[in-house]
């Protein structure tokens, strides 16, 4: 009866999705901080109660892959009854922790918008018996406060990319670089490595270096602005696909060539099927990947867990690679596209 009481008070505030498996219910906004929320089915008190915070679905293709994956998991027909909320912004998904916490949830599963600031919303989870398991991304906070994080290494995608990049020994490297949103890990590892070549090397050159925010007419926009001004450049070092898309189409409207031999090498993060595809026609050069698929082994976590079983080493690094426009074959492409 009081679940019954509490689902009628919050509809009064909220519109919320039905989160069956494997469904795609639309997001809307929750009293907790401005972060997007959905709802489960209705489960028995047998299911594992489930708080799962991300990043908006809609930011990138890497994203839309990562949710679904979660989604597909995460469902009743699995053991779990799951609620997600939704946010870029580091405030509100810990507002958004809070409220999971107060609900009761046995997991807090959280891909952080910022890696600092988290330390009293865990403590608080730790406090109340909340086990919590970083996916996607890492915070700066004292490992004994989750049980596991399943996470890209952003410092290797960075360094990869950049060794590809200095490996095509151009003469000048004079480089727009569009960030992602300020303060992400995927943003601190993917940029640390450019600026540490830049400072390292007299003829590394960051021409333009702001951030997009994972967007792509932002992205646009930026190129435009340094096409507009005449400035040379001959690398777009973009921090995800979406980034790339949107300075590429600056690149077109202007007239100037992009891709294997031609005027201004083109970089992205994240191997979305699309992204590959640019690359085996050579109108892109490098794409790092970014491995979206961590639910499986969450999923893996929270049953060993329950079941009182240690659970291993601590933090998981998801296998990835980078991408050659001059080697990428399309079997790469169909089987490593998200």
């Amino acid at each position: 009866m009081k679940k019954r009481v509490l689902a009628i008070l919050m509809a009064s505030a909220m519109v919320l999705g039905l989160a069956a498996c494997g469904s795609q219910p639309a997001a809307a906004p929750a009293d907790n901080g401005g972060a997007a929320t959905e709802a489960p089915a209705a489960g028995g008190s047998s299911l594992i109660k489930v708080g799962i915070i991300n990043n908006d679905p809609n930011e990138s293709g890497y994203r839309t892959a990562n949710d679904k994956d979660l989604k597909a998991t995460f469902c009743e027909a699995n053991g779990y009854d799951a609620k997600f909320a939704y946010s870029l912004k580091n405030d509100e998904q810990i507002q958004a922790a809070q409220g999971f916490i107060t609900d009761g949830v046995d997991y807090l599963l959280l891909s952080a918008a910022d890696t600092a600031g988290w330390d009293s919303v865990l403590q608080d989870a730790q406090a109340a018996g909340v086990k919590v398991i970083l996916f996607d991304r890492t915070i700066d906070a004292d490992p004994s406060l989750y049980e596991a994080s399943i996470v890209s290494d952003m410092a290797k995608e960075g360094e990869t990319a950049v060794n590809w990049l200095a490996s095509q020994n151009l003469d000048e490297y004079n480089v727009i670089h569009i960030q992602g949103v300020m303060g992400s890990a995927a943003q601190q590892g993917r940029s640390g490595a450019l600026d540490a070549k830049a400072a390292a090397e007299s003829n590394w050159n960051i021409v333009m270096q702001q951030t997009a925010e994972w967007n792509a007419e932002k992205a646009q926009q930026i190129v435009q602005s340094v096409i507009d001004a005449k400035t040379p450049f001959n690398v777009i070092y973009a921090e995800n696909d979406d980034m790339a898309k949107g300075a590429v189409a600056a690149l077109d409207a202007a007239g100037i060539s992009h891709g294997v031999g031609k005027d201004v090498i083109i970089m992205g993060y994240d191997c979305n099927k699309w992204a590959l595809e640019e690359l085996l026609a050579q109108n892109w050069n490098y794409d790092g990947q970014c491995n979206p698929f961590q639910s499986s082994y969450i999923n893996d976590i929270i049953k060993k867990l329950e079941s009182g079983q240690s659970i291993g080493e601590k933090t998981i690094i998801m296998d990835e690679k980078g991408f050659d426009a001059s080697t990428i074959t399309q079997e790469d492409v169909d089987t490593y596209g998200i």
